[in-house]
């Protein structure tokens, strides 16, 4: 049996195990990803998330062109089966708190992380919200009634999603913020409350890397300190870990969709009601950036089977 200290933690209640490994001296296995995330074996998460610096990592963990200042801290992300994912929003949120608590870092400036999916700057707003500049994003092409590329059609679809539920199969847009997302806009509240996203929906053409799938409905819109917010609602079903509560690289995804489907006028600042709160993305140029709570709940050792 391994011994590890752990810190569970959540991000509008998507909750992660969160190992901080400073030194690059734990070994991370699917099977060890599983039993941590186990809600009836393990502690439970939908993620394990390992801090660790960019200079203790293997060669060849992060890309040629990352940061090579070996002091960066690395967010190590591992989906509740087991697979690496490039990216997670939530947990960039979370992960900055728990730097705050284990390395005593000061994140009111930002600070500046590397993922998988590229760096990452993290900043502490006060009163436990964390803001992430999540970089850049991109949209699938647009395709034509006839099939043919638009790439100015408003209304842009680029596949179609069935899902249990929800009938028939409705078309989506791709948006990569990091890593992939499938976004289907739904008519009704309704609607979305009725989908069964205890079976993974089926994304065609099926994407080879996979695609998390996010589901949502406008709600309209509000002035806020004399800004125009959009306001949305979504569910979504994560690629390697099922639906979960929140996920803040698809509400950026959800806002991005939205927001080039209203066209022009459209809001650049979207709040994003998820099942475990409420996230906010802002759209300037190329780049989103995404903000909400981050919350440290307990800390505690766990044995982990196997050597």
């Amino acid at each position: 049996m391994t011994r590890l200290t752990f810190t569970k933690g959540h991000g509008t209640e998507n909750d992660f195990v969160l190992l901080f490994d400073e030194r690059g001296e734990i070994e991370l296995t699917p099977e060890r990803v599983r039993f941590l995330c186990d809600r009836h074996a393990g502690i439970g998460a939908d993620g394990v998330i390992r801090a660790v610096r960019v200079g203790a990592l293997a060669v060849g963990t992060v890309a040629d062109d990352a940061p090579v200042d070996p002091s960066t801290w690395f967010m190590d992300y591992w989906n509740s089966d087991g697979s690496l994912s490039e990216m997670c929003g939530n947990g960039a949120r979370v992960f900055g708190a728990f730097l705050e608590a284990e390395a005593s870092l000061d994140l009111r400036a930002g600070v500046t992380i590397l993922t998988r999916g590229g760096p990452r700057t993290v900043s502490a707003l006060g009163h436990g919200v964390y803001s992430v500049g999540m970089g850049a994003w991109s949209l699938g092409p647009a395709i034509g009634p006839d099939g043919r590329p638009e790439g100015e059609m408003p209304q842009a679809f680029d596949s179609t999603v069935q899902a249990r539920g929800l009938h028939p199969e409705r078309p989506a847009l791709s948006v990569d913020v990091g890593n992939p997302h499938r976004v289907v806009a739904l008519a009704s509240v309704a609607e979305l409350e009725g989908l069964d996203l205890t079976v993974a929906p089926q994304v065609s053409p099926a994407p080879d890397e996979g695609s998390n799938v996010e589901f949502a409905v406008t709600l309209g819109g509000e002035v806020v300190e004399g800004r125009p917010h959009g306001r949305v609602r979504m569910r979504v079903h994560e690629r390697g870990s099922g639906e979960t509560r929140s996920c803040g690289t698809g509400a950026c995804a959800v806002a991005l969709a939205v927001r080039e489907w209203a066209g022009p006028g459209a809001p650049d600042i979207w709040d994003v009601e998820v099942p475990g709160g409420m996230v906010t993305v802002w759209v300037s140029g190329d780049q989103t950036m995404l903000s909400g709570p981050a919350v440290l709940v307990a800390k505690g050792v766990v044995e982990v089977p196997g050597a």
